[in-house]
């Protein structure tokens, strides 16, 4: 079974079939063993009836106990080897697919992990839970085919075989009987890849729907927006509901036939050899050994129906693991080298500056034009901004990514201890990750954690409050000590108090670094060595803080937290970034 370090390979993303053919190919050694020891349970099965028809025409009629014995010593041994490569071949089968469920696992996270911050711009959150959590287990299941799917195509062929020197009449019904059934599953089975494939769709919108409520359910509390989003929510369930329905009327009438129709089609089988062995044609023993070979075909003839039903559902979710896989992260088509200096960050399309070794501000009246900006900034999206006069998508990818971080208030915090979390992949000292706590003014996060920066945080950061968690995304890029911060909204869930503290130790703490944030806090920009005002998108206005608030009176309706005249004037024991920000 493959290790959790190693390698999976490179899968086959021509689609669902080459997928799972993939999987097969990957472990050629198992499949081939679960393959075979499959085909000699089945096969030994099949010859238990032949023994007991020896059995009974060399032993019972003829009054011969020494065969009696012989045929009957026979039947236990191939009883009890039948039993030891049933048990093999369950376990060979069990490591077969959990091969294939921890190698799709292994590759889809992989990819996940190189598609980095591209993954949420090209698939939704909904798909890839969906996917982890049924899709994986559904391909796996599909791999059946090649163990016990084999053997029952092998054990078909066998008795048909066998039949065939007792009786040409029952032979030829065998061998008829299966692509009948086909006829008849055929179509279900291509319904049921298009059902199942609406079902998984609904079913991926519905969970991104659930995540999204999980995370804005007390916002939308706030808004009285909840009531809304649950009608909506309701909808949705309710529609996702009747394709299950839907769903599982196709399954039941699969699940249906596969008993029904072998065992219709093997009564058939039986009643002949009844029909045969009354007129004289066949033995006593011959008719046992048909009624056994009968009863020993349901269980593969019905497999055979099941294996359909699982190749479908495994398609149709080998279909989106391929889909995932074929989304391709951002393409690097730098060659350059970035500028050997810190340089200067310009974004054309906005008009906005971010001048090296300052703490720059970008104020919006709409957030998604501030964030849109420093997206630019940071090369998440297409456009003409420039670095030091050089083309940012012209320079390495890998340069830009270990140069330029772009801190988002609403990044992943990832389970683990709270020293993991802030570290990464780097390793720091417990110094290093002191003063970046208290530059976040989140020293009293630690505290409040029974084992400190050894305790265990929740995905997301759930076991800690909405100020906390910010300010922690904010420890961990400041311990990162980036040569250009790009922070987005770095405050907005803390108190006047925190904010104000925050706002003067990120000024502390970045002192010589090219930093930007964007924020409508005075207390932040009061800190600031240069503010961008942005209207629709472009810089309408620039200067420090207090001057815009002067002359600028968009700017100040959308900033200034009172209706008061601000006081322009600083105090004497202040500089123009230390002051105490307008109220």
């Amino acid at each position: 079974m493959i290790d959790a370090y190693e390698d999976p390979g490179t899968p086959d993303r021509r689609g669902g079939w080459h997928y799972l053919w993939w999987l097969v190919l990957r472990q050629p050694g198992r499949s081939v063993a679960g393959a075979v020891l499959s085909m000699v349970w089945m096969v030994l099965l099949a010859a238990t009836p032949y023994l007991m028809a020896r059995a009974v025409d060399d032993g019972l009629q003829r009054d011969d106990t020494a065969a009696l014995a012989g045929w009957t010593g026979a039947l236990v041994v191939a009883g009890a080897v039948n039993s030891w490569v049933g048990v093999m071949r369950h376990r060979t089968m069990t490591r077969v697919r959990m091969d294939a469920n921890f190698r799709t696992v292994k590759v889809v996270v992989d990819h996940v992990v190189r598609l980095g911050a591209a993954l949420p711009r090209r698939v939704g959150a909904g798909e890839v839970v969906t996917i982890g959590v049924g899709d994986v287990q559904t391909v796996s299941r599909a791999l059946t085919v090649i163990g016990p799917g084999v053997g029952s195509v092998v054990v078909y062929v066998v008795v048909a075989g066998l039949l065939l020197s007792v009786s040409p009449v029952l032979a030829v019904v065998v061998l008829l009987g299966l692509p009948v059934i086909a006829v008849l599953v055929g179509p279900l089975m291509r319904r049921l890849q298009g059902a199942e494939g609406e079902y998984r769709e609904r079913q991926s919108v519905l969970t991104a729907r659930i995540g999204d409520l999980a995370g804005g359910l007390r916002v939308l509390n706030g808004l009285g927006g909840k009531d809304l989003f649950a009608d909506a929510f309701r909808r949705d369930s309710q529609r996702l509901r009747a394709q299950g329905y839907r769903v599982g009327a196709v399954t039941s009438w699969m699940q249906a036939l596969g008993v029904g129709l072998p065992t219709l089609f093997l009564a058939v089988v039986a009643w002949l050899a009844a029909r045969l062995a009354a007129r004289g044609e066949l033995t006593v023993g011959e008719l046992v050994s048909v009624y056994g070979w009968t009863a020993v075909l349901v269980g593969p003839v019905a497999f055979l129906v099941e294996m359909g039903y699982d190749l479908s559902r495994g398609v149709v979710a080998a279909r989106r693991v391929v889909r995932l896989l074929r989304v391709e992260p951002e393409a690097d088509t730098g060659v350059l080298d970035g500028p050997a200096e810190p340089s200067v960050l310009h974004d054309p399309d906005s008009g906005v500056r971010v001048p090296p070794g300052r703490l720059t501000a970008l104020v919006c009246a709409r957030p998604a034009d501030a964030a849109a900006v420093v997206d630019r900034l940071g090369r998440y999206e297409p456009s003409d901004v420039t670095w030091g006069g050089r083309r940012l998508d012209a320079i390495r990818l890998r340069e830009v990514r270990a140069r330029v971080l772009v801190a988002d208030n609403e990044a992943d915090l990832f389970a683990g201890a709270l020293r993991e979390l802030l570290s990464g992949r780097a390793e720091h000292a417990d110094a290093e990750i002191a003063r970046a706590l208290r530059a976040a003014v989140a020293e009293d996060v630690v505290r409040g954690l029974p084992d400190g920066l050894d305790s265990p945080v929740a995905a997301q950061g759930r076991s800690l409050s909405g100020g906390q968690r910010q300010r922690v995304r904010l420890a961990r890029a400041l311990l990162a000590d980036p040569e250009v911060l790009l922070a987005v909204e770095p405050t907005s869930a803390l108190d006047a108090h925190t904010e104000a503290a925050v706002a003067d130790r990120l000024y502390a703490a970045r002192a010589g670094r090219t930093t930007l944030v964007t924020t409508t806090s005075p207390l932040v920009l009061d800190r600031a060595d240069l503010v961008h005002h942005l209207v629709d998108g472009k810089v309408a206005a620039s200067g420090a803080h207090r001057d815009l608030l002067t002359h600028d009176p968009g700017y100040r309706n959308l900033v200034a937290r009172d209706t008061g005249t601000p006081d322009t004037e600083p105090r004497p024991d202040e500089t123009p970034n230390t002051r105490e920000a307008v109220r």
